[in-house]
């Protein structure tokens, strides 16, 4: 019998005799493992048992800490998502927002936005499931958007008073719709910088039509709900991170 084997006679690698790996070295495996699959495959092809062999790891193990796929593809996602450390500081609200929103579409030009596509078609049928992409989706640009109004406020671009939380979802929401049902490249960030977004963050907010409350009222309302807004920083966390 010749010494050699055929490729397809080689011993595969045995995750049990390699070394084992816990917590945040795993976990950041089995993510790339996510991507890697998302990349070759596609979501809808995507499986555990597939993203726990290319991370070399036991599908108990990814069990464990998700009980499904759409869990454990929205923590990937999550933990790819642009930080707060990674919010871009040009020196002018209009520069950081361009920097923001070409970040975040740049990144979901690839498996991150194959991964949200297939996230989002699961979720038509599961509306508990459908909040939680809703806000993992959303948290983290407008979480960087929100420091980035809050550094505008302070160099006076902008009046706290103008802005409300519709106004701040507006532009990352607009980026998301575009991402998720039509092609990236049909993404105008800087027409909608200063299209949609300057002229909602710094156009005077009125009172609204019908509303019996006096103006000062308003605002004094809105200011306060955006004190909360830049202060409390509210965020989905990614729930697991150790073995």
């Amino acid at each position: 019998m010749s010494a050699q084997r055929s490729s397809s006679e080689q011993v595969q690698p045995d995750h049990r005799t390699t070394t084992r790996r816990r917590g945040a070295q795993l976990t950041a495996a089995i993510y790339q493992a996510v991507f890697a699959e998302l990349r070759d495959s596609g979501y809808a092809s995507l499986t555990m048992e597939a993203v726990a062999r290319r991370a070399r790891t036991g599908k108990a193990s990814l069990y464990r800490r998700w009980p499904t796929r759409t869990e454990l593809v929205m923590d990937a996602v999550y933990d790819s998502l642009p930080s707060d450390q990674s919010v871009p500081n040009t020196g002018t609200l209009r520069g950081d927002i361009i920097g923001m929103l070409t970040a975040v579409v740049d990144q979901l030009a690839g498996p991150t936005g194959e991964a949200l596509r297939g996230l989002r078609g699961e979720a038509l049928v599961d509306p508990a499931g459908r909040r939680r992409v809703r806000d993992y989706s959303r948290d983290a640009a407008l979480g960087n958007l929100r420091e980035i109004v809050a550094r505008a406020i302070r160099r006076g671009e902008v009046n706290p008073a103008d802005v409300t939380a519709y106004r701040l979802e507006a532009g990352p929401a607009i980026v998301r719709d575009h991402i998720l049902f039509h092609d990236t490249d049909d993404v105008d960030i800087e027409a909608l910088v200063d299209d949609v977004i300057i002229p909602l963050l710094t156009t005077p907010l009125r009172a609204r039509s019908g509303s019996t409350a006096p103006t000062d009222s308003l605002l004094r309302r809105d200011t306060e709900g955006v004190e909360r807004v830049l202060d409390d920083r509210e965020s989905v966390q990614p729930r697991h991170t150790s073995d």
